[in-house]
């Protein structure tokens, strides 16, 4: 199988490359750049991709798009997370929806935020998205694969969870802190963590790839969320430290701005209810063992 991904050089994007060419297939990975003269690039922004001789792709894994958690958020920050999503997403489904050789699967990311600031209630596949500025992304950033699925290519929206792994991300953020015994409940510690290890988001993906039966929204996450307070524990406990330190809600805010209401106050409490259906073996459902495997 011939898998073409772009975002290879982040977390998931690598990990994932990783794994499918341990598992005989070939990767091509879409960059900004080109490495010689005949190797695939494309330029979301100007509306530039080439191609080059790649051809029958069986599969586009599109994971690329600016990084939400790093940097304040303010217009600029807000505008350049919305448009790479967008654009990017549109650029790639029109390219293919236009092609001769079409990929039997677009598999294009997304995130649990489209379900909003939700409490306690628990959602699924079925649930209306929510609001909120990463909502509003999620909708437009999953509306503009249309194209794609108008010409009859298969397209799974992936709404990615929390993803947990030593190699990057949330987890790596908070190892330092914790080992230093400063780690804490954020806010009232009620609100939700729809988490992922990055093993289980490569083996879903790969899952995804796999199922004819899966398309449209589909949530990559463990099937078993935790309170943020549940979660410092758990952490605390796999690290052997106490979680004493907590960072009150209005000291996030004053951090982070908006961000903080966004990505560390709001609840999302989310099952991957097409993946169960469907039969997926979780590698880690539990959060304790997930840590005792990571750390």
């Amino acid at each position: 199988m011939k898998v073409l991904i772009t975002g290879s050089s982040g977390m998931i994007g690598a990990a994932l490359a990783e794994s499918l060419v341990a598992n005989g297939h070939e990767v091509i990975r879409l960059r900004r750049q080109k490495l010689t003269d005949d190797s695939p690039m494309w330029d979301p922004e100007n509306g530039v991709i080439d191609l080059a001789d790649v051809s029958d792709v069986n599969a586009v894994v599109h994971l690329a798009g600016e990084n939400v958690a790093k940097g304040r958020w303010n217009s600029q920050k807000k505008g350049r997370i919305l448009h790479s999503r967008v654009m990017g997403t549109k650029l790639l489904a029109d390219y293919f929806s236009a092609a001769d050789y079409k990929p039997d699967i677009f598999v294009s990311a997304s995130a649990i935020g489209v379900y909003g600031n939700r409490g306690d209630e628990l959602v699924d596949e079925t649930s209306e998205p929510g609001s909120g500025f990463m909502a509003d992304v999620c909708k437009q950033w999953e509306a503009a694969t249309a194209s794609a699925s108008d010409a009859g290519i298969r397209v799974a929206h992936a709404r990615i969870g929390v993803v947990l792994s030593t190699r990057g991300g949330a987890l790596k953020t908070m190892l330092l802190p914790f080992k230093l015994g400063l780690g804490g409940v954020i806010g009232a510690g009620k609100q939700y963590m729809s988490w992922v290890s990055l093993d289980d988001v490569v083996g879903m993906i790969q899952f995804l790839i796999a199922h004819n039966s899966l398309q449209g929204p589909v949530n990559l996450v463990a099937p078993n969320p935790v309170s943020n307070r549940e979660f410092t524990k758990t952490l605390g406990r796999a690290l052997h430290h106490p979680t004493i330190f907590p960072l009150p809600a209005f000291v996030a805010r004053m951090a982070f701005g908006e961000m903080a209401d966004e990505l560390l106050l709001a609840s999302t409490r989310v099952l991957p209810k097409k993946l169960i259906d469907s039969g997926y073996q979780f590698l880690h459902p539990e959060l304790e063992e997930a840590f005792e495997q990571m750390l």
